[in-house]
């Protein structure tokens, strides 16, 4: 587990601005954040050099502007403590490739970005940002107004990765008083040859389930759950989408939020995380989600170098 000490916010000057300073000051105080980073990215700017000329301060402030419209909206919404620094910090050009920079230079833990569906502009193409930044990811859709964290949901195959979003979970609900529900669910499926064991299809499923239970008992051993309540929860998967399984729990148990791992990268692994991250992100339109990898888990130098 590892907490997020430094973090950088991506607002664009729409109403989903507000969400995310509200979601940038939670997050802050639970991790006891030093250096937080509001930033904006500003599309290409080609402006003939005779206007410049005639106008040689317009970037410099417009710059400004774009400051000064960001610590405004942090002033309202951001409950900052006397320990934590704040930067403004706007920038030209596309934005995935600038904030993955900026999250490269500053060695962030964290990068919190919005997720559209009415607002007006573009947003941030998270999907991008969750393949190619080196620490976690959170997204959160535009309708996310209110912060609560009273029941968690953390999808797990009971490997490394699955093992960091259930202690950031933890972490989240000892922060908290501990009074957070987490549900850790694992979504199993039968194998297509099942019946050439002489099994039904129910009586094999309930092999694999528990099959499940016994790999979850080993999981959970390898964790220090800090006397935090951990609720396992089994999902045959008959549709082949454990992605819509999993949706479909959150909304059935009404969650505050999704935490998964994503996969880690390496040279030779190129652009993955793990197809159940990548449909969640793609999908997920209704609760916060919180992708989770340690920081510098990510492609090699020359990868980075060669994406950026």
């Amino acid at each position: 587990m590892y907490q997020i000490k430094k973090l950088i916010v991506c607002l664009d000057h729409t109403e989903m601005d507000e969400i995310l300073v509200k979601y940038a000051s939670f997050i802050a105080k639970i991790n006891n954040t030093k250096k937080v980073y509001f930033t904006n990215v500003i599309r290409n700017l080609q402006i003939p050099k005779d206007i410049l000329k005639e106008f040689p301060n317009l970037v410099e402030n417009m710059v400004e502007e774009r400051k000064g419209q960001m610590k405004a909206i942090v002033e309202k919404r951001f409950n900052k403590s006397d320990d934590i620094a704040i930067s403004y910090v706007v920038k030209e050009g596309q934005l995935s490739k600038k904030i993955l920079k900026l999250a490269h230079e500053k060695s962030a833990d964290m990068i919190l970005v919005g997720r559209k569906t009415t607002l007006p502009g573009s947003g941030v193409v998270s999907q991008r940002l969750a393949r190619r930044a080196s620490c976690s990811l959170m997204i959160v859709p535009e309708n996310c107004k209110e912060i609560k964290v009273d029941k968690l949901l953390v999808p797990s195959d009971f490997s490394d990765y699955s093992k960091d979003a259930l202690e950031e979970a933890i972490m989240i609900a000892e922060r908290n008083g501990k009074h957070v529900e987490i549900v850790c669910q694992n979504v199993f499926s039968v194998p297509s040859g099942y019946h050439l064991t002489g099994k039904s299809y129910e009586e094999f499923a309930e092999i694999m389930k528990v099959n499940a239970q016994v790999n979850f008992k080993k999981f959970i051993r390898k964790i220090d759950t800090k006397n935090v309540k951990i609720d396992p929860m089994y999902t045959i998967d008959n549709n082949d989408d454990p992605v819509e399984d999993i949706m479909n729990k959150a909304k059935e148990l009404d969650v505050d939020g999704i935490i998964i791992g994503a996969k880690g990268r390496t040279a030779a692994t190129a652009l993955f995380i793990g197809s159940i991250a990548e449909r969640l992100i793609q999908l997920n339109e209704d609760f916060p989600l919180v992708v989770t990898r340690p920081k510098g888990k990510n492609a090699g130098i020359l990868d980075y170098i060669l994406e950026i």
